[in-house]
């Protein structure tokens, strides 16, 4: 009872004082937690690398010599077309061709990302794996795969490439960084919880509101203590 009496009537400066004596074990957690993840992050999590390409598709039908309500017309069908040339990108047909291609069982290695807007014919591709060169390849080896399947199953005149996907410079990942704040935080939130946990689990009697609270009468007076007395 007293121990949930107290949890209910702490007040922001108590728990900062709560805090503070414990203060110890509200910075070596948090710090201990940053470092942990940022070794793991270094040591088991391999650099990664993102290259991108885009490209631009070029319906049969598009025409320079017609009115605007064909145009609106041919406009939507081409985007339509559009979206499913972006569909068949992450397709298991484009997917397991590429990799044939490329002499490996499947794309597991690899993160594929596909972005097309609604009033654009452009799509994006971009292709994330541990090797900057070999990522590179494998976008440029998808959107020669997609143009050639395309068009066999669909009306379109080609799938032409805007810009061609180069070895990236740097990596994009892992967020190193990130992860070191959110373990340093996540080691804070633990070392708060354990300090209040702890603080409502010891029932002792400690100062004058604790024994009110248990006895239910008032303290005429107290005894000070003295150091070095007996």
């Amino acid at each position: 009872m007293l121990a949930n009496q107290k949890a209910m009537q702490m007040t922001l400066i108590e728990l900062l004082n709560l805090l503070k004596k414990h203060m110890r074990l509200v910075v070596v957690l948090p710090v201990a937690c940053a470092l942990a993840v940022a070794a793991y992050s270094v040591i088991f999590m391999r650099n990664v690398y993102t290259a991108t390409t885009s490209m631009y598709v070029l319906v049969k039908n598009d025409s320079q010599n017609s009115n605007s309500n064909n145009l609106a017309n041919e406009l939507n069908a081409s985007q339509m077309v559009t979206n499913d040339v972006a569909k068949l990108l992450k397709s298991d047909r484009i997917l397991k061709e590429t990799a044939g291609d490329f002499g490996i069982a499947d794309t597991k290695a690899y993160k594929v990302s596909v972005g097309n807007e609604t009033t654009s014919r452009v799509i994006t591709l971009s292709v994330t794996g541990q090797d900057p060169q070999v990522a590179a390849d494998f976008a440029n080896k998808m959107v020669s795969n997609v143009s050639n399947t395309a068009r066999k199953v669909m009306d379109i005149e080609s799938v032409n490439v805007i810009d061609e996907a180069s070895a990236p410079a740097g990596p994009s990942g892992p967020r190193r960084l990130l992860y070191t704040a959110v373990g340093f935080l996540a080691g804070l939130f633990a070392a708060v919880a354990f300090v209040i946990v702890a603080d409502m689990l010891n029932t002792r009697i400690r100062n004058q509101e604790d024994l009110e609270q248990v006895i239910d009468v008032p303290v005429l007076g107290r005894i000070p203590a003295m150091k070095g007395g007996r």
